[in-house]
């Protein structure tokens, strides 16, 4: 039986391990009381416990910092006082020093190290029959967030995930030894491991339709968004179809509720965050290292404009959102302060002031709230992408609209794109809006925006504290993260990423 998250503490696979950013220290160093895995997993029961310990080391809000602060999600809010302007993340500064260098890095292969120790108990343990399907399981979650995180490394390290001889990661399906030194894996040869793991897990897994668990689904998920990164359309639109077969498109009221954890109707895998658990905290404001309340990456006390707001939504984004979409009513907080005139404002940043409104809170906690991996209108949005790049702009059109309908209070019309490069565009704005502040938007400039002619392009007001407006969808930084600092200053044999 699945255990509850809400009600377990880190197990001892968690608080007895430490690991440094570099992966030549990603291994479990010997200390005095230590307990080994052989040790601390003895039957079934400490293995769901130690799984419950493996999913509270993933985090996503590094990445909704990142994708919303590097690009033009964000503008600098009226209460900001240098949040985010130091590192340069802001004005397009990006270097093997930058936080989210470090933080991807050190963040996934500590998953993938607590994964590997997990599934090394596992074959130390032989299970009683009526227990069998329940270790089963165990191995098949692990599997798959171990697939999990290895795509995640590979989407941003990797420069270009359609070409299999490219600089990947290091590959790390087991507890590396204490002198090792690793290179990175070329990225077909983390695919393909990617793809074992998932082709294991999937028969072991049991279904219980729970959000906060991986499931059959969350497979098929990952399955169709590593197609569509890959430009592998076919396969990605066929799995996609598979997802929305059992994840339909929600409406309005649904649609809403997901952002408050109040449902989980169109979500297939979100990280559960509560009271009192390792992240409910203030997290490293304007940093990509955050760690805290999804919430805490723009506003230091709640969403609202009374909240101390040190980044608002950006007016490029703004002007694409409609009053009549429900988007609008989720992404922008009621409290906001809209000038229409704002381009000719004297003061803007106290005249048009724009309160991001995702991540209000629950459980009475402002600011915290489950991180959405995995949501159904994610692989419409694919179908329609999948259709566009085939240059079936009829059909393109026709899965934009299914999501438009099912977000606005009236049924919209039908687009019309005059080529293909328009219906990309259109697919990438519509994934802009619908996913907005959930740590797509650079990956997505990073995959589609060369084919679509779209790149960062920040409104002037946004820019004006620092001229970085806009950035090409073809430059270095919208390819790559840099391999961070620490693992270049400890491993001698890693390889760093072009234009770094």
């Amino acid at each position: 039986m699945k255990k509850n998250i809400k009600s377990l503490n880190i197990f001892l696979l968690v608080s007895a391990l430490f690991i440094t950013i570099s992966c030549t220290d990603a291994i479990e160093i010997t200390q005095p009381g230590r307990l080994g895995a052989d040790q601390a997993f003895k039957n079934v029961n400490d293995l769901q416990l130690g799984l419950s310990g493996v999913y509270s080391t993933f985090d996503h809000s590094s990445e909704i910092q990142f994708n919303a602060l590097f690009t033009d999600e964000l503008s600098i809010g009226f209460d900001n006082g240098g949040q985010g302007l130091g590192n340069g993340t802001y004005g397009f500064v990006l270097n093997p020093g930058s936080a989210i260098s470090g933080a991807l890095w050190a963040g996934y292969y500590n998953a993938l190290v607590q994964s590997n120790l997990l599934l090394d108990a596992t074959e130390n343990i032989t299970p009683e029959a009526s227990e069998q399907a329940d270790f089963n399981d165990v191995r098949g979650q692990a599997l798959a967030l171990r697939a999990y995180a290895h795509f995640q490394l590979l989407a941003y390290y990797s420069p270009d995930l359609t070409d299999d001889s490219s600089p990947g990661v290091i590959i790390m399906d087991r507890v590396p030894g204490v002198d090792e030194t690793l290179p990175r894996n070329t990225t077909g040869e983390v695919f393909t491991a990617i793809l074992n793991d998932l082709t294991e897990a999937e028969p072991l897994i049991q279904d219980d339709e729970n959000a906060t668990f991986v499931s059959k689904s969350f497979v098929t998920a990952l399955r169709a968004r590593i197609a569509l990164y890959r430009k592998q359309y076919a396969t990605a639109d066929g799995l996609a179809q598979d997802v929305l077969a059992d994840f339909p498109i929600v409406d309005r009221t649904a649609y809403a509720n997901i952002f408050t954890d109040l449902g989980n109707d169109g979500v297939i895998f979100k990280l559960e965050r509560t009271i009192g658990d390792g992240y409910d905290r203030q997290g490293a404001t304007g940093s990509a290292a955050a760690g805290g309340w999804a919430g805490a990456n723009f506003a230091f006390v709640n969403a609202s404009v009374d909240g101390s707001p040190y980044f608002e939504m950006g007016r490029s984004l703004f002007n694409l959102l409609d009053p009549d979409d429900i988007r609008y009513d989720v992404n922008v907080h009621p409290s906001s302060v809209v000038d229409p005139d704002y381009a000719n404002s004297a003061n803007p940043r106290n005249s048009d002031i724009l309160a991001i409104g995702k991540y209000t809170g629950s459980e009475g906690q402002p600011l915290m709230n489950d991180l959405k991996i995995f949501r159904s209108a994610e692989f419409l949005l694919i179908r329609a992408e999948a259709a566009a790049a085939n240059n079936n702009l009829v059909a393109a059109a026709g899965f934009i609209k299914q999501l438009r309908d099912a977000r606005f209070t009236a049924a919209q019309p039908l687009p019309v794109y005059g080529n293909r490069q328009e219906a990309l565009r259109a697919v990438l704005n519509e994934r802009r809006i619908e996913l907005a502040f959930e740590g797509h938007r650079w990956l997505d400039l990073k995959r589609l925006g060369v084919d679509a002619g779209v790149g960062v392009e920040r409104d002037p007001i946004d820019c004006a504290v620092n001229g970085a407006c806009t950035l090409a969808a073809n430059d270095f930084r919208m390819r790559s993260v840099p391999v961070p600092l620490a693992e270049l200053n400890a491993n001698p044999v890693i390889a760093q990423n072009p234009g770094y």
